[in-house]
């Protein structure tokens, strides 16, 4: 995915006491206990499919359609999601094998060397990503 940035369209239902939402692009729905919820719901549900795809090697998302049609007393909102941001929440941690020569390894030992965090400050530097853009 080129773009980390996307808008899709989602259908809110009031249902009761409850905003049933539909994300018919991404066939997927979820619901909220207000507007403000559902919102955030649809928000953290295409972000969770997304990602899901992209974990499976997959780049290519559908568009965002034009034409979603909606019935009576349904509304029809925008929601944008932002990828890359959304990964930054992850606390998953992941597993890396690296190889380093065995005496940089003793050095690194006796002077009491996180290796998990110099790899972590490393690639931050590398990528020149310090921090999440939240």
């Amino acid at each position: 995915m080129r773009n980390p940035k996307r808008v899709y369209p989602i259908v809110l239902t009031s249902v009761g006491d409850i905003y049933a939402v539909s994300i018919p692009d991404l066939d997927i729905v979820t619901q909220g206990r207000d507007l403000p919820e559902a919102m955030s719901m649809a928000r953290d549900a295409i972000c969770v499919k997304l990602c899901f795809e992209q974990n499976l090697g997959r780049t290519e998302f559908p568009a965002r359609s034009l034409d979603v049609k909606v019935d009576p007393g349904q509304t029809l909102a925008l929601v944008d999601v932002d990828i890359e941001a959304y990964r930054f929440y992850e606390t998953r941690t992941v597993r890396k094998i690296c190889t380093i020569p065995t005496w940089l390894d003793a050095q690194a030992e006796r002077a009491g060397i996180d290796f998990s965090q110099v790899l972590q400050d490393a690639l931050k530097e590398k990528l020149e990503t310090q921090r999440s853009p939240w």
